[in-house]
């Protein structure tokens, strides 16, 4: 844990570096994809938060000028080639949003229209199954696009009804896919877990499976094109689900992150092998984003988990804030609080202000309600120890199934952890950095998910299949 000297005369106040750095980094920071928190900073504050990853994104990739909606609408973007989005319709609302002035209300207003116009009607002939299924599957990208920025918006209050109606679009993308996935609803404590498990048909054999894990601020449609598809089209079974802090769970039962993620996946392990076409001897577990510490940490216990994925590798969520917002947390909950209500609120541009209404209401229930009242949380101490309490160091060396740790040109949530968690590793272990020269560069290659679903397929192929 970090502290500050008592001397509160010695040096920049909190205030100052916080507004100076942490609010700066915080801004850029905010990211779908599941990162828990900002960039790190430079320790001293004074380096620029996008510093490393700056030139990463030239010429056309540059939709947006702020870092923050452009690694969103890259991502966006980016789902086109697993039919989870459409080039022009990005650009198009790219182009929208930037005439109009780029804020939180035009972004999420631009791209709830978006989300709407497809579940109407097409233009021309009447829509068959196949125009449904694939304009539902796009408008659950563009509802989860809005909603990553909702709290910013001037109706932070709709965040539960813009959630429902991207899971509503995706509930109908798979209605209408063949076979449909099948909708079940696994026990875990008082809040059962809704999955969608994928097949590439209904003939009962048995087959590998990947179960796919999400991140912090995920949803359902990324994980179609980050491992669905690439599934069937190899002949294996694909789980969606959403955990605590995620989802249906979060936005709807109000139930928020677990640090033992084991007790959450270990019901899903149990489902599947009780299933006549799934290998039980083949399931596989993938965590995408901040999902790259839940995975591991639920391998170093759920002994059946054959082979891991960490997309990137992740041992501690805690230093994905810069570190001015971690020398707020002290040992004593009194002391934090007043640091944060006192000396940091006040100071906190709106901005920084909406990116921690974002980034901690996946770990408090009390912060996601005041935001969604336009309000910014007073509790500051119990979501960052839920958020430290993530910390997977002394547990990393219990994994034993073969693992592949990915990492990422220019990662901005967490650089370095990658390779500390391939290092800390005892089990069988790959390596691999995506990099720019391949279009793969930043946090889950946003730009380049065919290329990582391409990598991670054919090392579990030759890792389960082929041993």
């Amino acid at each position: 844990m970090n502290h500050i000297s008592g001397d509160r005369h010695s040096g920049p106040t909190r205030r100052a570096l916080l507004t100076a750095g942490a609010g700066a980094a915080l801004v850029a920071g905010c990211s779908r994809g599941g990162a828990s928190g900002a960039p790190a900073a430079a320790s001293s504050g004074s380096a620029p938060p996008t510093a490393a990853a700056g030139g990463l994104t030239p010429g056309a990739m540059t939709l947006f000028k702020d870092p923050a909606y452009n690694f969103n609408g890259l991502l966006a973007l980016g789902g086109s080639g697993a039919g989870a989005a459409e080039v022009g319709e990005v650009l198009t609302a790219v182009n929208t949003i930037n005439d109009a002035g780029l804020t939180a209300q035009t972004y999420v207003q631009t791209f709830r229209a978006l989300g709407d116009r497809l579940l109407e009607a097409p233009p021309g002939a009447p829509a068959d199954g196949q125009t449904k299924r694939f304009r539902a599957l796009r408008a659950a990208q563009y509802y989860g696009q809005a909603l990553f920025f909702v709290l910013g918006s001037d109706d932070p209050g709709s965040e539960e009804q813009l959630y429902k109606a991207g899971r509503g679009a995706w509930d109908t993308f798979c209605g209408l896919c063949e076979p449909a996935p099948v909708k079940a609803n696994v026990p875990y404590g008082a809040t059962p877990l809704p999955v969608w498990f994928f097949r590439p048909d209904t003939s009962g054999t048995p087959r590998p499976t990947v179960i796919l894990t999400n991140g912090s601020d995920g949803q359902n449609v990324d994980m179609w094109t980050y491992g669905v598809p690439a599934a069937l089209d190899r002949g294996w079974n694909a789980l969606v689900y959403d955990g605590p802090g995620q989802g249906q769970l979060l936005f709807v039962d109000q139930v928020v992150f677990t640090p033992t993620w084991e007790k959450v996946v270990t019901p899903l392990v149990d489902w599947l092998t009780a299933r006549a076409d799934v290998d039980p001897d083949k399931i596989a577990l993938t965590g995408l984003s901040m999902a790259g510490d839940l995975a591991p940490r639920a391998a170093a216990f759920e002994t059946r988990i054959a082979a891991l994925v960490a997309m990137p590798g992740c041992l501690e969520p805690w230093l994905g804030f810069p570190p001015e917002i971690r020398k707020i947390l002290t040992p004593s909950k009194q002391e934090t609080n007043d640091i944060w209500n006192k000396e940091v609120v006040p100071e906190l541009p709106p901005d920084a202000a909406d990116v921690m209404k974002k980034r901690f209401e996946p770990f408090s229930v009390p912060a996601m309600l005041e935001a969604r009242r336009g309000k910014l949380f007073t509790d500051f101490y119990t979501p960052a120890t839920r958020i430290q309490a993530l910390s997977i160091t002394d547990v990393v060396g219990r994994i034993k199934a073969p693992t592949l740790v990915l990492d990422y040109e220019g990662e901005q949530f967490y650089p370095g952890q990658p390779r500390r968690m391939y290092d800390a590793l005892t089990s069988p272990r790959d390596y691999l950095k995506l990099t720019a020269a391949q279009g793969a560069q930043l946090h889950c290659s946003p730009m380049a998910p065919q290329l990582h679903c391409e990598v991670v397929f054919d090392w579990l192929e030759k890792t389960l299949l082929n041993r």
